[in-house]
């Protein structure tokens, strides 16, 4: 085991896979010489070539189509979406394309396709409303897509290469401010498996559910609130499709308290399908109502401020904590 960054983990993910695959490769803008808008993939163009490693205009639509189509032929194409938010200049080829061709003909037709885009708030100072979204739930509402969402630099190598490797769309959802963060990654090869979550703390007062940003800073709050004797369980979500309902419900059922934590603005998000479900299956486990941290349902602002503001932090968490078991 070594210490390599988010980042890393992700462009090594990639790497291998190019080597042991000779199907796969990359596709997106600026990815060759500049390794796109963060860096990520800078060195593969000078070590794989442009048959491996293709720049491609700034046409959303055009290049998921262009991958939907060498999917079909047998390729195994790796697509980069600069910001999440610009996906939605690609949502017909997603949505009616590539979600639909392996239901529409009878299985005939696997779509090994995987978009890798990144989103979320603050990683870049004065990114405003058009680069600091979290869409994530528009992608779990359709059936036919796997959405990913990695917290840790192992995770986001393991769930990298399971999602190349797999035979459906997958939406693979990194985030800005996790680039940096260093975590042990083993140097052989391994996958983690898709649709399942991942304890991340044991406990028995209540269950945190979260991912990315929101996972760290909850594994923060639950190391403060021992020394208060709250013992707190946190579930790193991991695959919001399919999700992990098992261990979701396995874990609250024993604490018998949930906080879902998303970064996603309030309404109509993944919080709201799993708070349903804990309903549905938990209900009477449950101790106190379940409780949701979310971003406002405004517009992400431009000034740093009014940005954090908009989206729930540490203290946040706390609170709902609190309330919940009180």
């Amino acid at each position: 085991m070594r210490e390599i960054t988010y980042l890393e983990a992700i462009k090594e993910a990639l790497r291998e896979e190019i080597l042991r695959d000779d199907r796969v490769f990359l596709m997106g803008e600026d990815i060759g010489k500049h390794g796109g808008a963060f860096g990520l993939t800078k060195g593969l163009w000078e070590e794989f070539g442009d048959e491996r490693i293709r720049n491609t205009p700034i046409s959303e639509n055009t290049i998921v189509g262009c991958a939907i189509g060498s999917a079909i032929t047998g390729l195994r194409p790796v697509v980069e979406i600069m910001f999440i938010d610009f996906i939605t200049l690609a949502m017909d080829e997603i949505v009616n394309a590539a979600a639909k061709i392996r239901y529409i003909t009878g299985g005939e037709h696997k779509i090994p396709l995987v978009i890798r885009t990144q989103q979320g708030s603050g990683g870049l100072k004065g990114a405003g409303a058009q680069h600091s979204q979290s869409l994530e739930a528009w992608f779990v509402h359709i059936p036919g897509l796997k959405v990913v969402l990695p917290s840790t630099p192992y995770d986001a190598k393991g769930l990298l290469k399971a999602s190349i490797r797999d035979n459906n769309p997958v939406i693979f959802i990194e985030h800005k401010n996790l680039y940096s963060l260093k975590g042990k990654v083993p140097q052989e090869d391994y996958i983690v498996p898709l649709g399942k979550a991942s304890l991340k703390k044991e406990g028995s007062d209540i269950t945190v559910l979260a991912s990315q940003v929101l996972l760290q800073q909850a594994l923060e709050v639950a190391k403060e609130m021992e020394k208060e004797e709250i013992d707190i369980e946190v579930i790193d979500l991991m695959s919001y499709a399919p999700l992990d309902r098992q261990t979701i419900i396995n874990s609250v059922k024993k604490t018998g308290r949930a906080v879902i934590l998303q970064e996603a603005h309030k309404s109509c998000g993944v919080a709201s399908e799993i708070g349903m479900v804990l309903m549905e299956e938990c209900f009477d486990y449950l101790d106190a109502p379940v409780k949701r941290v979310t971003a406002m349902d405004l517009p992400i602002a431009f000034d740093a401020a009014e940005e954090k503001r908009c989206i729930p932090g540490k203290d946040d968490i706390r609170k709902a904590i609190e309330e919940t078991l009180s």
